[in-house]
């Protein structure tokens, strides 16, 4: 608008000095002449200005598109990160799960090993149990031995005719089968001092008539004090 306003002012002078040299028909020409570079200027002068505003529009919509794309490039990143983050707890929540469930199978594992150990033990403990309830005959009509099955599984034993001054008078241990398979005197009336060298023996040798034998000596000569 500037350049139009220069131009229009040039022009004026132009035509100042070009009445003062031409002839009227010539001024008329050269005055139509202007006035279609007048009309031509304004013309395009308003496309030019037309299409100026269509471009500031197009670049600012361009901008506006561009703060868009940016806007949405900026949450896939975000969304991107937190997918991997989401990606990273899954694989450890997984790589949990297949840990915790070996850790179960393990468990499972030795419980059915722990079951069978017991199972085992208390099989041979039954065993034993019943070896000795077989040889109650045995130990009633030999050494006047009472032998009695209490809670627990625990035998208790009675001797009696030990004391020739009181023939009725009871001597008793008690015997049961330990978590090991092994035997073990649980209590003992009246108290013997070899009870626990007898104890250890008998799980050395296994031999249960010389154990009960050599308890029965001991209240024996216990009975002689």
């Amino acid at each position: 608008e500037d350049e139009i306003t220069v131009f229009e002012k040039e022009m004026k002078e132009f035509w100042t000095k070009l009445k003062s040299v031409c002839g009227t028909e010539q001024i008329n020409q050269t005055l139509a002449l202007r006035d279609s570079c007048v009309e031509s200027i304004k013309a395009l002068s308003e496309k030019w200005s037309t299409k100026l505003k269509e471009g500031d529009q197009m670049i600012d919509k361009i901008t506006e598109y561009s703060d868009g794309i940016l806007q949405q490039s900026q949450r896939i990143s975000e969304n991107e990160e937190h997918l991997t983050e989401l990606k990273s707890n899954l694989n450890q929540e997984e790589q949990q799960k297949q840990d915790l469930t070996d850790s179960i199978q393990e468990l499972k594992e030795e419980l059915m090993k722990k079951k069978e150990i017991i199972s085992s033990k208390n099989k041979a403990a039954k065993e034993k149990v019943e070896r000795l309830c077989k040889s109650k005959v045995l130990f009633e009509e030999r050494l006047g031995l009472e032998i009695r099955r209490i809670h627990n599984e625990q035998l208790q034993f009675i001797f009696r005719h030990i004391d020739h001054k009181d023939p009725d008078k009871p001597y008793v241990f008690t015997l049961a089968i330990n978590e090991q398979g092994d035997y073990e005197v649980t209590s003992c009336t009246p108290p013997l001092d070899c009870i626990e060298e007898f104890q250890l023996k008998v799980r050395e040798t296994n031999n249960f008539s010389a154990f009960v034998a050599n308890i029965r000596k001991a209240f024996t000569a216990l009975s002689y004090k």
